[in-house]
């Protein structure tokens, strides 16, 4: 595995301070990893997708989660200053705080979305984008993801929706439930929560078998307070922003992996973002769903693989 080189906190505003770390080459091409969840924060595993002798590999927690500071876990955290705009400005701070240039931006599922809102907006410091399990933050996603996938696992989602008790808003109300000052409710709910998740996995060709705890810690209570404060509001974004200013990203090359056996974020989305994006290329790993596979960790390999010895002007 990998080890870091360097890392420390950044500070980024609002009381928030962000960790972050470098591995691999340090005269390498410089690589940013964009977490899922959001809230998931970074681990170790993601120090073994690329070449570490090629790039110089940036992973962070995005604000409120992983080892940044505060954590979401704790209900005094403000969220108001957690938004994508904010992890926006956050990367660009990190970057100029690193003295990088352009970075090749890697994000996966929730990082698909934070990667397309940041490239939008600097498009000039981003060589490439490599994308997998794509998810837009849409309001058609999110209105499937915790609702109309209902129609496969029902008996699940009656118990997801009476854990919100507001069947009409449940997203919001999950959201309203972790931000609770009574630690058992913010609990129940997470773990409510992670359950709902997991079930719409279960389909998938790995996937593992469900197993539930009483108890849920705050890495947690973390994630789930985060993911649903992102998805009650769209991520902040307006319906069809990021593939309706695509076509600015002209001359960035994308590499875009998708599973076609994922439940939680259909495949639709993947096709309609190639499409729009000139230069992209899309792979559909028909044996796959959300969660990584070999078949997929393959093409992101030969993705980075190539895009390694690019020069970035």
């Amino acid at each position: 595995m990998t080890e870091p080189y360097a890392h420390g906190m950044l500070d980024v505003g609002d009381g928030n301070q962000v960790y972050w770390e470098t591995c691999g080459n340090p005269t390498g091409k410089p690589l940013v990893l964009l977490h899922g969840g959001p809230g998931v924060g970074c681990n170790e595993r993601m120090r073994a997708g690329f070449d570490s002798e090629k790039y110089r590999a940036v992973l962070y927690d995005q604000r409120g989660c992983g080892r940044s500071t505060p954590n979401a876990a704790d209900p005094s955290t403000d969220m108001r200053h957690n938004t994508t705009q904010h992890l926006v400005a956050d990367l660009e701070l990190l970057r100029e705080h690193l003295s990088i240039n352009r970075w090749l931006v890697r994000g996966g599922s929730w990082g698909c979305t934070l990667a397309m809102a940041y490239a939008l907006k600097h498009p000039d410091r981003v060589s490439e984008i490599v994308l997998s399990a794509i998810l837009l933050t849409r309001r058609r996603e999110i209105d499937w993801l915790y609702g109309g996938v209902s129609r496969f696992f029902p008996e699940e989602y009656e118990r997801f929706v009476a854990g919100a008790d507001e069947a009409a808003s449940v997203v919001p109300a999950y959201a309203r439930l972790l931000g609770d000052p009574d630690p058992a409710v913010r609990e129940r709910a997470a773990l409510a929560w992670a359950r709902w998740e997991e079930t719409v996995l279960s389909l998938e060709p790995n996937a593992k078998p469900t197993s539930f705890s009483t108890r849920a810690d705050d890495d947690l209570i973390e994630f789930v307070r985060i993911c649903s404060h992102y998805y009650a509001n769209y991520g902040w974004l307006a319906d069809d922003e990021l593939i309706g200013n695509v076509g600015r990203l002209a001359g960035i090359p994308g590499a875009l992996v998708h599973g076609r056996l994922d439940l939680s974020c259909p495949v639709e989305t993947a096709y309609e973002l190639a499409s729009a994006w000139p230069g992209a290329e899309l792979f559909v790993c028909d044996e796959s769903g959300h969660r990584p596979s070999e078949a997929k960790r393959e093409y992101l390999r030969a993705a980075l693989a190539r895009f390694a010895d690019k020069t970035i002007n």
